[in-house]
């Protein structure tokens, strides 16, 4: 249930044995929690012990809601309003993942969650306006008349003044280097969307422990089974150093 009240569709994937932990894959920007990259992922990481929630933002698939009004605070809502239900289910969540703008909602949205103990960024935007180029000469008509119908992603979408308002008054700087949490952030120096200069800015701004990993040759939203399933492996290593603090096991399964 989303904070407005209205009702936010997801799935878990959980791998065959009890799971070592839980996290959250947020997708990105106009994507839904049937992409590619999120169901290549999730279950990748499913395949590695972890327990994940993938779910629609406000407004996409099938989650009920405007998209294209609340901009980033909204996702960053929605993101910790699922942790709250995960929790309630007894599944608390550990480890938060993000996918291009969902990796800028995860950063934003850990401080308000005390129970994540690690985050990790895929292709993600140092500013959240970045994807405000995407709108092209749509966005003068937003700023001028309030709103516009907008092709994205070959879908069309009504973005207004208020979405675009909330995307510029978001400092990532900020919400990285008040982190406090290990971060692992994973982004292709080829990527055309996002660029690798991007990651360079999220490292920078963060404290240690960080890491950094190259997905070398991959595109913006992981097309390539390949590239989703290594992204998902280093995730899982790296997070069972700080997620499985219960003993289930040394390390993830092969």
């Amino acid at each position: 249930m989303g904070e407005d009240g209205r009702v936010l569709a997801g799935r878990i994937q959980m791998p065959e044995d009890a799971p070592w932990g839980y996290a959250i894959f947020a997708h990105c920007f106009t994507c839904a929690s049937d992409s590619l990259a999120a169901v290549r992922v999730s279950r990748a990481l499913a395949e590695h012990g972890l327990g994940v929630l993938r779910f629609d933002f406000t407004g996409l698939g099938r989650s009920e809601g405007e998209f294209g009004r609340h901009g980033l605070s909204g996702d960053v809502r929605d993101i910790v309003c699922a942790a709250g239900a995960m929790a309630a289910a007894g599944k608390v969540v550990r480890l938060l993942v993000g996918h291009s703008l969902g990796g800028a909602a995860v950063l934003a949205a850990a401080g308000s969650l005390p129970d994540v103990r690690a985050v990790a960024t895929i292709a993600a935007p140092f500013e959240p306006d970045h994807v405000l180029r995407q709108l092209g000469e749509s966005l003068g008509t937003i700023e001028e008349h309030g709103e516009s119908r907008v092709q994205l992603a070959g879908r069309p979408f009504t973005i207004r003044r208020s979405f675009v308002e909330d995307l510029r008054s978001h400092s990532e700087e900020e919400y990285i280097s008040n982190l406090r949490r290990p971060l692992l952030v994973l982004h292709s120096p080829t990527d055309r969307v996002v660029g690798i200069d991007n990651a360079e800015g999220i490292f920078r701004s963060a404290k240690h422990p960080k890491s950094f990993v190259s997905l070398d040759k991959a595109d913006h939203l992981l097309t390539q089974g390949r590239d989703a399933s290594y992204a998902a492996k280093v995730i899982a290593s790296w997070a069972s150093h700080y997620l499985d603090l219960e003993g289930h096991r040394d390390s993830p399964a092969p």
